[in-house]
């Protein structure tokens, strides 16, 4: 328990008799990752796909290109950094990564999110399509 009292996590559910539930900041946005990585045309979150596979095979961070800000009505703003691959058009790919993000971070918290914020730092040259 005392590792999570260094992370910022929010009280999602409080029921007399049961107890809390509380997430932390870093399960929103691997969360966030994780449905942005689903989205045809999306190379890989937070920059280069080998980088982003090795971090994960060694234990790695999977939210890493991911912010996550809640504020005191528990409402979420999300900036994520993705890398798109080649040949898919940015900002209807980028659309549906929003919609994606916010649908899932949404069903699985309850949590309300506000804004979605792409960030294209890289495009991806080896993709096939």
């Amino acid at each position: 328990m005392a590792n999570n009292e260094t992370r910022d996590n929010h009280k999602i559910h409080a029921e007399e008799g049961q107890g809390e539930v509380r997430i932390a900041d870093e399960v929103i946005a691997m969360i966030a990752a994780m449905a942005a990585s689903e989205v045809p045309g999306i190379a890989s979150v937070g920059g280069s796909l080998t980088r982003d596979l090795m971090a994960r095979l060694k234990g790695g961070r999977f939210s890493k290109g991911v912010k996550v800000d809640i504020n005191q009505e528990n409402e979420i703003t999300v900036d994520i950094s993705l890398s798109i691959a080649y040949g898919y058009q940015i900002p209807a790919t980028c659309e549906t990564v929003q919609k994606k993000i916010k649908t899932t971070i949404e069903n699985m918290t309850g949590f309300t999110v506000c804004d979605v914020n792409t960030h294209i730092s890289s495009l991806d040259m080896n993709t096939e399509e």
